[in-house]
């Protein structure tokens, strides 16, 4: 009996294959040299179908379980699915709603006009109204931050080799 199923992938903390074993770059074998792994793949990771089938290409790439989950909010996903990218960038819609708040005095103010730091400012009398009841209320806004650039969406990992069994036992359902 074999130690590994053909097709099945192993992770090794070295850096070459094994005998028998062939890396998961999404490389296209032939299919007269690789009838017994052509029959478990199928062309569901690629090539003609005719002549070539591919391996899956795990290069940057984590593994994800196929099929369902009861848990909210998981969708299904079918064998050879593809997904997800390397880095995002956010928008305003991917933040939940908040507010800043913006402090004001009742001094006088010391600048001419509004700037980045500056709020409220003195630019001379400007008569609004009369009969100023003593309470005062000013609207401001924040200025933007940030600068739109895509951010690392990656979870700590490890970089090992993912192999895929050429040879070996014949996987029976």
């Amino acid at each position: 009996m074999s130690d590994q199923f053909i097709g099945e992938i192993r992770t090794f903390a070295f850096n070459f294959m094994p005998q028998g074993w062939a890396v998961c770059n999404g490389q296209l074998l032939s299919i007269q040299q690789n009838t017994a792994l052509f029959a478990v793949l199928g062309t569901t990771y690629g090539g003609d179908g005719r002549a070539t089938f591919g391996l899956p290409n795990l290069q940057g790439r984590m593994p994800l379980h196929v099929g369902g989950s009861q848990a909210p909010g998981l969708s299904e996903r079918s064998l050879g699915e593809q997904g997800g990218v390397t880095s995002v960038t956010l928008g305003p819609e991917h933040l939940p709603q908040h507010t800043h708040s913006v402090n004001a005095l009742t001094a006088a103010g010391t600048q001419a006009a509004p700037g980045p730091s500056t709020l409220l400012a003195d630019g001379g009398p400007v008569p609004l109204y009369t009969g100023f009841g003593g309470g005062m209320a000013a609207r401001g806004t924040s200025s933007a931050a940030g600068s739109s650039q895509a951010h690392n969406n990656m979870p700590p990992y490890l970089a090992l080799n993912f192999c895929i069994a050429l040879q070996g036992e014949f996987p029976a359902p």
